[in-house]
């Protein structure tokens, strides 16, 4: 450490890049955006990958704005993580200006590396904010939302995989919000339905764990601890379990998969008593996660979402920007959550 007339000059360090390893203000070591910067082979500067250019309906609000601000006030003043900022979702403008956050337990670390997800990624090795279920109970009433979204990251560290941790955020959330309904985007906690049916038992209103992909691709856009009929079996488990809770789930679309394969996943899904589906496409958060491998077209997306409307979901939600908690208090309103992707089309065809 250099000096100045004997007092010692911190070097301030700069703010960790995608792909870095750094310490977090916990102690332990993780990954920026969850993937790790590809070493050039023999020295020399690796391919680069085609990127295929954004189409014009894939437009989303800017973030800024007064209730933006208000929101992100209250989340920093809490100390909440929400996946709005930490997976770099392309809805934060719209969200935040409509008041609504989804929040994030347990951290920004998530012990896992799924390749399309910018999450940061390492082992926490057992932290835990013990005030996180109030402090994100007290949000939620300041806020005023009669809807709330629970997610989280993996934590594969914890013995219950942190499900008690997340049941004692739903249960504060109805303590001091009894009207609000909450959803609960959980982990796949390894496949071990008694910590799926902890998270269940707790109050909650609609249970979701996301199957991502389909069969094929699950490996390599998800983490190799995830599975695709892992997370069938636990939407399967979490239904006859708590059949009153609504079920739901989320598709990537855009990675490679073929119709064929959308269809199957849809058959697979509702043959688990899956509720809700969501749809929406593929964006890569950083060059160094899983290139895009085509844009779906608004209209591809109304097809999509007729197909799981006539297979018996409850609501398909589906259009390019969908993320699986993107309206969700709209889900059961059998439009779409109020999205057109017929004025979406008509944008394409005038761009």
């Amino acid at each position: 450490m250099s000096e100045f007339k004997g007092i010692p000059i911190l070097q301030e360090q700069r703010p960790a890049r995608s792909g870095d390893k750094y310490t977090t203000a916990q102690g332990f070591t993780a990954i920026k955006d969850g993937v790790k910067l590809k070493a050039p082979a023999h020295g020399s500067a690796p391919a680069a990958a085609p990127v295929l250019r954004k189409p014009s309906w894939l437009r989303a609000p800017l973030a800024s704005g007064r209730e933006f601000s208000e929101v992100r006030k209250i989340v920093r003043e809490h100390a909440l993580s929400t996946v709005c900022e930490e997976a770099k979702c392309p809805n934060i403008g719209e969200c935040w200006n409509a008041g609504t956050a989804t929040i994030m337990l347990m951290g920004a670390v998530c012990t896992r590396a799924c390749r399309f997800c910018a999450v940061d990624t390492g082992n926490p090795r057992g932290w835990l904010d013990a005030d996180e279920p109030e402090n994100v109970a007290r949000s939620v009433e300041l806020m005023g939302l009669k809807y709330v979204v629970l997610t989280s990251v993996n934590r594969d560290d914890l013995a219950d995989g942190g499900s008690a941790h997340y049941a004692a955020a739903v249960r504060a959330i109805k303590r001091r919000n009894p009207a609000t309904a909450v959803e609960a985007l959980t982990p796949d906690f390894q496949g071990v339905m008694r910590d799926v049916h902890t998270v269940l038992d707790s109050g909650l209103d609609v249970f979701a764990q996301n199957v991502e992909t389909v069969r094929r691709l699950t490996h390599p856009v998800r983490d190799p601890r995830a599975g695709y009929e892992q997370t069938i079996g636990v939407l399967r488990a979490a239904k006859t379990h708590r059949p009153s809770v609504l079920t739901k789930t989320s598709l990537m679309l855009g990675l490679g998969e073929s119709d064929g394969e959308i269809r199957e996943t849809l058959v697979d899904l509702r043959a688990a008593s899956v509720d809700i589906l969501t749809l929406g496409q593929y964006l890569r958060p950083t060059p160094n996660h899983l290139n895009v491998e085509r844009f779906v077209a608004p209209d591809e997306f109304d097809q999509y979402r007729d197909w799981a409307l006539a297979l018996g979901f409850l609501e398909c939600v589906s259009g390019p920007l969908v993320r699986s908690s993107y309206r969700a208090e709209r889900a059961l309103a059998r439009n779409n959550a109020g999205l057109s992707n017929a004025s979406l089309a008509g944008a394409q065809r005038n761009s």
